[in-house]
């Protein structure tokens, strides 16, 4: 059974993150900041409760056994090739399936199983995007017993430490798994499968282990706020902290790649830390003939805006970026040796996999 991408370096600062090295321009946010060959229709608003006017995820539901039968026929097992295994849930009428990318990373045959039948149906891989560790995945709408029931999407801007979380998969291939807690924390950041931080995970206590993957994180009202990720853990299973990819980011990058396209975001090329203050971000390294190379970073200097936006850290920085297109110029104010300089900087086209010896 394929395991959770998990952490075992480190613990998450719940204060201030001190040193934080993260690369400049490569966090997925909800901005429209890509190209691709691919439509990007809405998002699906399936199993709208036209009786329930609450868009945050504050709300608890009178009963959650309730919920998990309204809920559950769209949440999916997901076998990729003989042995790996992972969750993910109904996106559309059309058949559309997300899941994670490392749930289907290296794998060319996929079988689900959907809601209560249990007869697993063939399944098509139309696109990845490993830089938010999402995939899609399609199987024939006319093979699902009973019909296909997407689940609704929510809002993780609206979340609250606090707000009820609930986690729906397969946790070691035991399908239909039900468990319960809170959203922790808001705005974490986590690796993806090719070495890209995803920015504004969303961190929750409510049991996940290796098979979730992929599956989804409901709100109180059994929409989708986040996708099941990672788990943070010396042993490799639920030790009360677990992280989902933010449904923000999920309304981004699906549209874009179910029918096949790719994501192209913009890329700055540093390596940069947050400074116990918190007034800025410390350039650590810079990628040699990158876009802030010619532009003129040096390692040491602190980047205090972008844009005329503030930076207070290194989460600022691949933010600020993220919101600009490959190819667009962006301007740089950092302090060095005492002075303040701006830099006009190129953006550049993000490389697929970001060289570092620490991932994974």
């Amino acid at each position: 059974m394929r395991s959770f991408v998990s952490f075992l370096a480190g613990a998450i600062a719940v204060g201030a993150v001190v040193a934080l090295l993260a690369v400049g321009g490569v966090i997925d946010d909800d901005a429209s900041t890509s190209s691709s060959s691919a439509a990007a229709p809405s998002p699906p608003t399936a199993n709208n409760d036209s009786d329930n006017d609450d868009e945050g995820g504050g709300s608890a539901p009178a009963d959650i056994s309730e919920l998990y039968k309204r809920v559950s026929p769209g949440v999916v097992f997901v076998q990729a090739g003989q042995t790996g295994t992972g969750s993910g849930f109904v996106y559309s009428d059309e058949g559309h399936i997300v899941t994670n990318d490392h749930v289907v990373e290296g794998s060319t045959q996929f079988q689900v199983v959907i809601g209560g039948d249990p007869n697993p149906i063939p399944a098509r891989l139309m696109g990845q995007d490993p830089s938010s560790d999402l995939a899609v995945l399609k199987v024939d709408p006319g093979a699902v017993k009973g019909g296909l029931k997407p689940l609704e999407l929510g809002d993780s801007t609206t979340l609250e430490p606090g707000d009820q979380a609930i986690a729906i998969g397969s946790p070691f291939g035991l399908e239909g798994t039900v468990t319960t807690g809170i959203i922790s924390s808001l705005g974490r950041t986590i690796d993806s499968p090719n070495c890209y931080p995803i920015a504004d995970a969303v961190q929750t206590d409510a049991a996940i282990n290796p098979g979730n993957s992929g599956g989804p994180l409901l709100d109180g009202n059994g929409r989708v706020i986040g996708v099941n990720s990672q788990i943070r853990s010396g042993s490799g299973s639920n030790s009360g902290v677990g992280f989902a990819v933010p449904v923000s980011t999920v309304k981004f990058v699906v549209p874009l790649i179910q029918n096949g396209g790719k994501v192209e975001r913009a890329y700055l090329g540093v390596r940069n830390g947050t400074p116990p203050a918190r007034d800025g971000a410390i350039v650590d390294s810079v990628v040699p003939n990158g876009p802030a190379a010619q532009g003129g970073l040096l390692p040491g200097d602190k980047i205090t805006k972008i844009d005329n936006k503030d930076i207070k850290s290194s989460e600022d920085v691949s933010s600020a970026v993220t919101a600009r297109k490959p190819g667009e110029q962006a301007k740089v104010v950092v302090k060095r040796g005492g002075q303040e300089r701006t830099l006009t900087i190129q953006l550049g086209t993000r490389p697929e996999t970001q060289a570092t010896a620490n991932c994974r």
